[in-house]
């Protein structure tokens, strides 16, 4: 069956950056699924496969739609149960649920102090006034001053990953000598902010950089193959 992901991109179609997209494509990956891409933008979500989804990433498998990052996880485990595991098992399944957690809700905002308005530069136009008008109400002020101190954010941000840092300074990924979902959680999240934002905030010689260089190099480069903002 032929395998279609859907991701979200901006002005430029050959630069996905969607953390959740990101997650998709790197399952996809770990299964050594063949599939192919195709890209909207924000405003052309609603349009994708008769409006199954009001977000991405979503897969077409044959017949199968599926809408959200981590229900696409569990679909490829469960449907290919023959390819190398996501979760490793119910107690791995329930790990990565905590992870999702904890990036969703500790690196994700930050990350948004630092991208926002590089994201809103980087689409296209038909979906700019969608992303200021939706993320400005949100937020409770302009695109432009939510990043006015992005450089103050930083270390917070560096003490937040403490408990990645604790782990990845041991061994290779969260998953061990090799990746399972949850590293794609977290890389996920780094991985839009590499894409989206010439912002740099991940120093040299820190454990965490040395942890995202390694997943940036999986399924032959998977990652790396789409430069970094510049």
């Amino acid at each position: 069956m032929a395998i279609t992901l859907y991701e979200l991109v901006g002005r430029d179609t050959a630069r996905p950056f969607s953390p959740h997209c990101w997650k998709a494509r790197m399952a996809l990956r770990h299964k050594g699924l063949d599939f192919s891409t195709a890209t909207a933008g924000f405003t052309e979500i609603p349009e994708i496969e008769g409006g199954v989804s009001k977000i991405v990433p979503i897969l077409r498998d044959g017949e199968r739609l599926v809408a959200d990052s981590f229900a696409i996880a569990e679909y490829l485990e469960e449907t290919y149960p023959d390819r190398p595991s996501l979760f490793r098992g119910e107690g791995g399944r329930a790990l990565s649920r905590f992870v999702e957690s904890w990036s969703q809700r500790t690196i994700h905002p930050a990350i948004a102090r630092f991208a926002v308005l590089d994201i809103h530069d980087g689409l296209a136009e038909a979906d700019q006034l969608y992303f200021r008008q939706s993320r400005e109400k949100a937020l409770g002020t302009t695109l432009e001053a939510f990043v006015a101190d992005r450089a103050d954010r930083v270390e917070p941000l560096l003490a937040s990953l403490e408990p990645l840092r604790a782990i990845v300074s041991k061994q290779a990924f969260l998953g061990g000598e090799s990746p399972l979902f949850a590293d794609y959680i977290v890389f996920g999240a780094l991985q839009w902010a590499r894409i989206a934002s010439p912002f740099r905030f991940l120093p040299k010689g820190d454990p965490v950089t040395a942890w995202f260089e390694r997943c940036l190099a999986l399924h032959d480069g998977e990652g790396a193959r789409v430069p970094a903002a510049a």
